[in-house]
Parts: structure tokens; C-alpha cells; sequence
């Protein structure tokens, strides 16, 4: 097993990061399957995936989790930054706790565990990240304020990492998921409850947008799309930056990149009716 690739994923416990998980372990990778509720992986058969729990919000539990992998394998040879969820609110409604909270798990858990990573991979000269972005980190929707704000910094973050760490043999890429059918809207989507108000001035919004999201994220595509482009990305060393991965990032990512700003904005208020 010495020679085996060892991968350590973050928000292991459903959906994407889940699938992925099982995808590269299949593939005979050694995966660290991490997640605040490792019990939720306990229904996976494979020797080489490990459940092991982690808290993206604290520097030492990132730190512990990472010296148990070293203590087993001296290495670690792919970061897949997965953790992360959304939160509908306007920005007037939001609380002080609920931004900090969105973007302590989507950005700050992130930095964190590449912070504690980025050095064994400096050592042996060699490594990969991978952050799981999303198509809304470089197409803003109404609600998502918060979220989106964290994924266009998520975005921020590989473009700076791949400048800082070429040097050192360790590359950085980013995957923009569209809308996929996974657990997300129930387990990774928090509200706002005077948002969701029916006094709440923004109620037209909520009406309109709401249901819209939440049926595309459910009848969104296959896990199994992303856990094999991170495959691809692994295998290739001269893979492009950064990648969409189904069909609504695939269909509005080219088109924002065509229309200006004010034409893009009037597409995408004709296709949600906001």
C-alpha cells in the first residue's frame, strides 16, 4: 500500500463528496474520507476508504486528522476541498452568526486544511488540489448572496494557489458543479426564516426563485459526472484550471462569458421570472 496515491476529502458524508470517495477508492486510491458524521459512511465495504471525523472550523482538529494520515502513509498526494453549503437569505435579513458560519466551513475550512496540508506537499515537491467550487462562484443569483460570496472567494483562492505553488510541483484546480441531484437542498441548505416570511418584502422573490432552484437541484445531474472529472484531473497534469460539470454551469458559464454584464443579468432574470 506505500506506493498507493492517498487522497483526503472533505465533506465525505453524502452527495458528491460521498461519491467521489467510493469512485477513487475504487479505483485504488487510499481515501480519507473526512466529515463531521463519519457513522453516515458506515454502509461503505472498502478497505482502502477510511471515515475518519474532522471539524473544518477548528485548526486542531484539521491538524490531528492530518497527522494520523501522516503517521500511516508519510504523504498525502491529493486535497479535495468538498465541504461546504448554501444559506438563502437576503442580505438584510442575514445575522452576524449565519455570514460568519457560511463562509467559516465554505472559505475559512478550506484555507484551514490547505494551510495544514500545503506544507507536506511543499516537502515532497509534489501534490494536487482540488476545490470543489460551484457555477454560482462566477454567476451571481438573488437569496444566494452569502453563498455566492464564498464561492467566488473559493475561486479567488485557486487562482492565487496556483501562482504560489508551481514552484513546488503542486497543482491547483477548481471544479464549478451546476445543479446536481444529491442530498443538498436537505442537508447543505439553510434558511433564513424571515426571508421565508410571508411579511417579508422579498416574498415575490422567494415564491419565484425558490421552488425553480430546488427542482433543478433535484432533477439535477449524476454525483458520478464529478467524481470522475476529479479523476480526470488527477490522472492529467496538464488539465485546464478549472472546469464546469453539468448542464446549467455547462449552458450559463459560456454565455456570461459572451454578454456583458448588464446583458448576461437580463438572460438570467428572463430564465428564473425574478
Amino acid at each position: 500500500m506505500k506506493n498507493k496515491r492517498i487522497v483526503l476529502i472533505t465533506g465525505a458524508s453524502s452527495g458528491m463528496g460521498k461519491q467521489t470517495a467510493q469512485y477513487l477508492a475504487s479505483c485504488g486510491f487510499i481515501v480519507y474520507a473526512t466529515t463531521r458524521t463519519p457513522n453516515k459512511l458506515d454502509d461503505i465495504k472498502q478497505d482502502n476508504l477510511i471515515p475518519i471525523k474532522i471539524d473544518l472550523t477548528t485548526q486542531e482538529s484539521i491538524n490531528n486528522t492530518i497527522q494520523t494520515i501522516i503517521k500511516n502513509h508519510k504523504k498525502i498526494d491529493i486535497l479535495i476541498n468538498n465541504a461546504g453549503y448554501g444559506l438563502v437569505s437576503t442580505v438584510e435579513d442575514v445575522t452576524e452568526e449565519q455570514m460568519y458560519d457560511q463562509f467559516n466551513i465554505n472559505v475559512f475550512g478550506v484555507l484551514r486544511v490547505s494551510k495544514a496540508v500545503i506544507p507536506i506537499m511543499r516537502k515532497q515537491k509534489s501534490g494536487l488540489i482540488i476545490n470543489i467550487s460551484s457555477f454560482l462562484g462566477k454567476i451571481g443569483l438573488p437569496l444566494l448572496t452569502l453563498y455566492n460570496s464564498s464561492k467566488y472567494a473559493l475561486e479567488g483562492i485557486t487562482d492565487s494557489l496556483r501562482y504560489e505553488l508551481k514552484d513546488f510541483n503542486i497543482r491547483v484546480h477548481s471544479i464549478m458543479p451546476g445543479f446536481f441531484d444529491t442530498k443538498f437542498v436537505r442537508d447543505n441548505l439553510q434558511i433564513n426564516q424571515n426571508t421565508f416570511s410571508q411579511n417579508s418584502p422579498y416574498k415575490h422573490i422567494v415564491s419565484s426563485l425558490v421552488p425553480t432552484i430546488v427542482e433543478q437541484i433535484n432533477n439535477g445531474n449524476n454525483s458520478i459526472e464529478v467524481a470522475k472529472l476529479i479523476l480526470d484531473i488527477i490522472e492529467d497534469k496538464n488539465f485546464k484550471a478549472r472546469v464546469t460539470a453539468g448542464d446549467k454551469a455547462k449552458k450559463f458559464i459560456p454565455i456570461k462569458k459572451e454578454l456583458s454584464d448588464e446583458d448576461f443579468e437580463r438572460r438570467v432574470r428572463e430564465y428564473y421570472t425574478i
